[in-house]
């Protein structure tokens, strides 16, 4: 629903921000939201997309300041509001919901006692009206059962899940201004879709307006009919999402436009043969919690999946979050234990093979992990974390080790940044280290759980193609997990779509791509963000 009005909601006019060192981060950026649109604020980390929203709700941390410009919402200068009159705005007027919910739910407070919380502080709510509207407004979000969701913690949710309740959170007050910011990263295509859907459904409903940032220029196509484009605080161009994306002035627009996936073809594929790896009958069970008055409930994550990859092949295991993905490849690699089935690498069974064959079989596999911060040791030089795994081959003198992680790193695109600690480095610097860690002994399978899962579309795109010459110069098999359709089309050779525990179907990229058979692979192909225009 769109409201015409005779001046915008959200007015920000020669908005210049800067750090307490005199450094810009916003130079004077000028946009407007009007009542009831979608607005889209798009560019790569770093260039002020935060910033400028959590500007119009003055929630910059007080190392960086608004020096310069205005920030108009309802005809009101929020800049030159005081701090009493700034907190009845923020939840009842502008609400935001944050890019990771589990950071700005308190895990100590139930979700009913979070939700109520902001009702009663600017309603005047009784504690039975609140929680009846917080129930109302879980049901809106397609929570599935409110009144358990209500006394239960963020934890016990999944990411989606957590997602819908700050949606709910949020609207609960029925703000005029929505502002999401990146509130689908890292979520799995489908998840992806029904957040945003959700979050379209309720905006149109109270009439409220969306500033959505976001590095995806496909969400932007489907949900969208402005987009302001940001690159290192500079506002490079603004106008209708149709021409800005069809027909974009800037370079730096047609750089992120280009960065979106596109299959790769001309892949040579490798020789048939046998497999170097094969998970034959595999099964993985988790056990619940239990407690004193009742047992433990076991959870069948993995339901006796056959797959094999050969030598020199990516294989690319695509599914929703819960399909089991990331169980199997590490169950492949001997970091989960097995229900049933086994393991064969070789040709040999891992579950009854020697112990020297078992640690060669442990030396040729490689885990790239999906968050790269959580996985590098951040006491380490980045020399000293890629350099690590050769301590466990043939004994190299310090110049021979010296010389190895050089020449990785050259290879990855980080020489001269050895010296650093992974703190100094970005998210995609942070990936190439993990990539180099895993292939710097030259091993003959790697597993490469959700590499680029949290990056921006350009980063993205250089890892992606980073990947798949490592794979053409190095020749090591790879197990590719990932949730999306589009990026994995970059890499693979085969795809395997997995649900619930078990392979939906599986084929050659062109087959899964352009014939799916599968109704889950058609949904997982149908919420891949593309770049169509929406009329």
């Amino acid at each position: 629903m769109n409201i015409e009005t005779s001046r915008p909601l959200l007015s920000v006019r020669n908005l210049r921000v800067e750090t307490s060192n005199g450094h810009p981060v916003l130079h004077d950026v000028s946009f407007d939201v009007e009542a009831g649109s979608i607005v889209a604020l798009v560019g790569e980390s770093g260039s002020g997309k935060t910033v400028a929203a959590r500007a119009a709700m003055r929630l910059l941390p007080r190392a960086i300041t608004p020096v310069a410009g205005e920030i108009l919402f309802d005809g009101r200068d929020v800049l030159n509001m005081s701090d009493a009159e700034i907190r009845q705005v923020r939840g009842a007027r502008i609400g935001m919901v944050f890019q990771e919910p589990m950071v700005s739910l308190n895990p100590a407070m139930t979700i009913g006692a979070q939700l109520v919380e902001g009702l009663r502080l600017h309603e005047h709510l009784t504690l039975d009206e609140a929680l009846a509207r917080a129930t109302e407004m879980l049901e809106r979000v397609k929570i599935a059962d409110p009144a358990a969701c209500l006394s239960a913690f963020p934890h016990q949710f999944s990411g989606g899940m957590r997602q819908r309740i700050m949606l709910a959170s949020v609207m609960l007050l029925r703000p005029k201004l929505l502002i999401a910011d990146e509130p689908t990263t890292a979520l799995d295509t489908l998840t992806q879709r029904e957040v945003l859907e959700v979050m379209v459904d309720l905006t149109r409903t109270f009439g409220t307006a969306v500033l959505l940032i976001t590095h995806n220029l496909g969400l932007v196509a489907q949900y969208a009919k402005k987009v302001i484009v940001l690159e290192r605080g500079k506002l490079i161009e603004t106008g209708p999402v149709a021409e800005v994306l069809h027909h974009p002035r800037e370079q730096y627009t047609r750089t992120l436009i280009d960065a979106l996936p596109k299959r790769e073809h001309g892949r040579k594929p490798p020789a048939d043969g046998a497999p170097l790896i094969e998970a034959r009958n595999v099964e993985v069970t988790f056990s619940g919690a239990g407690n004193m008055f009742s047992t433990a409930q076991k959870k069948l994550a993995v339901r006796g999946v056959s797959l094999s990859v050969r030598p020199g092949e990516v294989v690319a295991v695509v599914g929703g979050s819960g399909s089991g993905k990331t169980t199997l490849g590490r169950a492949m690699l001997g970091l989960l234990p097995l229900s049933d089935g086994d393991v064969f690498f070789r040709g040999r069974p891992m579950a009854s093979t020697d112990r020297a064959t078992r640690r060669d079989y442990r030396l040729q596999c490689q885990l790239v992990f999906q968050d790269p911060y959580s996985s590098l040791d951040p006491r380490q030089k980045i020399s000293d974390i890629i350099g690590e795994p050769l301590a466990h081959g043939p004994k190299l003198s310090r110049a021979e080790k010296a010389e190895r992680v050089g020449a990785m790193l050259d290879e990855v695109g980080l020489a001269g940044l050895g010296e650093r600690f992974p703190h100094a480095l970005s998210g995609g610097q942070r990936q190439r280290v993990a990539i180099a860690r895993a292939v710097i002994r030259n091993p003959a399978f790697v597993v490469a759980d959700e590499p680029v899962s949290a990056l921006d579309m350009t980063i993205q795109k250089q890892i992606l193609d980073l990947f798949r010459r490592l794979q053409e110069n190095h020749g090591f098999a790879c197990l590719f997990i990932s949730h999306d359709l589009g990026a994995v089309s970059r890499v693979a050779d085969r795809i395997v779509v997995m649900q619930q525990g078990l392979i939906a179907e599986e084929g050659s990229v062109d087959r899964i791509l352009d014939h799916p058979q599968h109704p889950y692979t058609q949904a997982l192909l149908e919420a891949t963000p593309t770049l169509k225009i929406a009329a």
